[in-house]
């Protein structure tokens, strides 16, 4: 018999079902499991891998705007159900189902804030709230928040996530393309920049209309982009498309967005192009600086 007897291991099989829910997320990119809290912690980047998950609007606008200066405008809009959609669901179920659950009243949050102690005009979409589709409320908040910025005479920054126009209101929700364009124009006539964020995942009417008119167009890292899906487009033209097509990288190589940052530089990257492009917005944070040192 041997001196030593090797001891007997039993193995333990972690099945997934076993992983409570709400704790973990999967990165998509590496397969590396990360604890939600240091994921939110790090404003929904994975720390190794640099994956950029959707952010909430709210936590979007903190993550630009200087703490204690956003004041929020026009919360109170919500949609109507003016075809009276059924479907599955009536809409109006929808709407209430998301403002439970988002604790918000539509898809887009605007109001004005200081960026670097700059006064800037924000609208910030959120995909958690019917996959951030516009409809009329969306459309009209979005070109108040354009109107703002000339009538205050501000820079604008409109951060865009969105799966396109809301079908549950029909031509209403395609007519906004064509107001916030329009907003836009008017605002490009009194020179005053305008910076599209374009984040994951930004498409069809949205894409075709303000987030694509921006006098500079920021992406965040491995973003979808574009009008339509990509079996769609392959279908329509009867070609094989390049893989990875729609993401930011492939449209910052041929032109259509002007820089790919990461969601921690984008503030300060912000920052700079107001600077730049709008030397009245700095020369505000120098004036009121001097008043309080004087005072």
């Amino acid at each position: 018999m041997p001196l030593f007897k090797k001891p007997q291991y039993s193995t333990v099989t972690v099945k997934k079902k076993d992983i409570p829910k709400g704790l973990w997320t999967k990165c998509p990119k590496t397969g590396e499991i990360i604890y939600n809290k240091e994921l939110e912690q790090n404003l929904m980047v994975v720390p190794k891998s640099g994956y950029h998950f959707p952010l909430d609007g709210r936590s979007r606008i903190h993550s630009l705007i200087d703490e204690g200066s956003f004041e929020e405008t026009d919360s109170g809009l919500t949609s109507l159900d003016p075809l009276g959609f059924k479907g599955l669901a009536p809409y109006t179920a929808k709407l209430e189902q998301h403002q439970k659950r988002t604790g918000e009243k539509d898809t887009v949050i605007c109001g004005l804030g200081k960026l670097n102690g700059m006064p800037v005009s924000l609208a910030v979409m959120d995909f958690k709230f019917l996959g951030a589709s516009m409809g009329s409320v969306a459309g009209e908040k979005i070109t108040r928040a354009i109107e703002r910025a000339a009538e205050e005479k501000i820079p604008l920054i409109i951060v865009s996530a969105s799966g396109g126009a809301r079908m549950y209101e029909g031509i209403l929700s395609l007519m906004q393309m064509a107001k916030t364009s329009a907003a836009l124009a008017r605002l490009a006539d009194l020179r005053i920049p305008y910076f599209s964020v374009l984040t994951n995942p930004t498409m069809a009417g949205v894409m075709a209309s303000f987030a694509s008119l921006g006098d500079v167009i920021i992406a965040e890292p491995g973003a979808l982009i574009g009008f339509a899906g990509a079996r769609v487009i392959k279908e329509t033209t009867q070609q094989d498309l390049p893989q990875g097509f729609q993401t930011s990288e492939f449209l910052l190589e041929r032109g259509l967005i002007d820089q790919i940052v990461h969601r921690h530089e984008l503030k300060v990257n912000l920052a700079g192009l107001i600077e730049k492009l709008y030397p009245a917005a700095k020369a505000e944070v120098e004036a009121s600086t001097e008043s309080g040192s004087v005072a």
